[in-house]
């Protein structure tokens, strides 16, 4: 039996076609989870593209096993590291810092900047729970409004974590194009600062007013001053690791690979001989990103919490990992998808027929994720998806920066969270919004803003150097 059978183009199309139709319909209409929902359209996408029935399933666990060799290990080792940020109090250590730098003016962005940074390696909803009585602290009698500061601590975690590896979610992406992490880090932040500086001004502006507009039932208590917040900060000093310690799990890593992908670009552009010196290859080790996280976790382990029971740390560890083994799993997923439309053919006629569309190439992954994540809610999954459906399409058309489509299907998913999104109700109900206006005012249009000026941000850069 032969792995494919000829089949006409179109007939390509229809299989491609009917798999997101039939993928949009599961993850939105019934109760299959997105993991079966993926697994359930690649089989589409395969047969009705002409694969033999062996053939495609060889095809669906190679590409799951091909995606998760490359990225499964980091995810899990980042998700380690924060359940410790998280438990050891390293992030409230940064946010008392960073707001003592900044000064009693520049609140906001204290929030907005604490949130970036823990947010890499820390989960959106349990950073926000952790660090919003600190935006109560800092509110009224500093001149701001609890949601101006709130709005500002949920888009500082909502744009690292949908752009910055080693988060699970650009993580799962760049696994499935291939891209190197190190350049995922630096492109992702290059397109998501200018969306803080929106988010500031949009938190400014919009927090005083969206407070005037609601009911006097919030369940927030907002009048602990600027100086209060330093006097909780001070005694809190002696509970919390020092600064240096709290920082040193992220920013470990993110040397090391930066440190790696440096090498590389040296060694591409020149004689190859630094990238065989003993200095290289220990960077090339070193900053691996399954090695640099795993340095990441052991720092948190011993520097964070060295007098935690052993017993107590590996449980920690393990409910870190509890909360990414759906991540993995559907990423991997996502790699299948991907895999059969290469091997069905279905990627390359549809890279034909876009080359040929007035529209750059590296818009598809964002296109996609937009649609996904305004169907289904969650930023993880549309971003996996776009990024299945894309790259085979995408690999076939010349001139396309892998990277920047990465970082498309990733900002793509930022767009309008809303009733369907979890973070949605965590920021809300954190904040004390209880009517859907105010909670759209507080949430939906500030994502969708900030997906805006990432995406202009991105197509400039596409333009001058994709």
């Amino acid at each position: 039996m032969t792995d494919t059978i000829a089949v006409s183009g179109p007939q390509l199309m229809v299989g491609l076609v009917l798999a997101i139709v039939v993928l949009i319909i599961l993850v939105l209409r019934t109760r299959i989870h997105a993991l079966l929902a993926l697994v359930i359209a690649a089989s589409i996408a395969g047969l009705v593209g002409g694969m033999a029935p062996d053939a495609l399933v060889k095809t669906i666990t190679s590409g799951f096993g091909s995606t998760l060799s490359t990225i499964g290990l980091v995810i899990g080792f980042g998700v380690m590291m924060g359940r410790l940020l998280e438990v050891s109090g390293a992030g409230e250590r940064m946010a008392y810092s960073i707001i003592a730098w900044l000064g009693a003016k520049r609140e906001e962005w204290a929030m907005a900047i604490t949130g970036y940074i823990v947010s890499i390696p820390v989960f959106c909803d349990s950073a926000f729970v952790i660090l919003t009585p600190l935006a109560r602290a800092l509110a009224r009698n500093s001149g701001k409004s609890v949601l101006t500061l709130g709005i500002a601590l949920a888009g500082g975690l909502m744009l690292s974590h949908h752009a910055i590896p080693p988060t699970p979610g650009p993580l799962g992406i760049a696994g499935i194009f291939g891209v190197d992490i190190g350049l995922m880090m630096f492109w992702g932040t290059v397109f998501t600062v200018p969306s803080l500086f929106v988010l500031i001004t949009y938190a400014r502006v919009m927090g005083p007013r969206i407070e005037g507009m609601m009911q006097h039932d919030s369940e927030v208590d907002p009048h602990e001053t600027y100086e209060a917040l330093m006097s909780r900060a001070r005694e809190r000093d002696t509970e919390l690791p020092p600064l240096w310690l709290s920082v040193l799990p992220i920013v470990l890593p993110i040397v090391l690979i930066f440190a790696n992908t440096l090498t590389g670009v040296l060694a591409r552009y020149g004689d190859g001989a630094i990238a065989q010196s003993l200095p290289g290859q220990v960077l090339t080790f070193l900053g691996n990103p399954v090695i640099a996280v795993g340095l990441g976790v052991v720092a948190a382990v011993y520097g964070l919490v060295p007098r935690m029971p052993r017993e107590q740390l590996i449980g920690e560890m393990e409910k870190g990992v509890e909360s990414a083994g759906i991540i993995l799993l559907v990423t991997g997923a996502g790699g299948a998808l991907g895999a059969v439309l290469r091997e069905s053919g279905g990627g390359q006629y549809m890279g034909e027929l876009v080359a040929s569309l007035p529209m750059p190439a590296v818009l598809i992954p964002f296109v996609i994720a937009t649609l996904v994540r305004l169907i289904q809610g969650s930023g993880t999954v549309a971003m996996i998806t776009a990024a299945s459906i894309s790259m085979p399409i995408l690999s076939t058309i010349a001139g396309v920066n892998m990277v920047f489509a990465a970082l498309a299907a990733a900002i793509g998913s930022m767009v309008f969270g809303y009733f369907n999104d979890s973070f949605f109700w965590v920021v809300n109900r954190m904040l004390g919004v209880s009517q859907a206006k105010h909670q759209i005012l507080t949430w939906s249009v500030p994502t969708t803003l900030c997906w805006f000026t990432s995406l202009v941000t991105l197509l400039l850069f596409n333009a001058l150097l994709g």
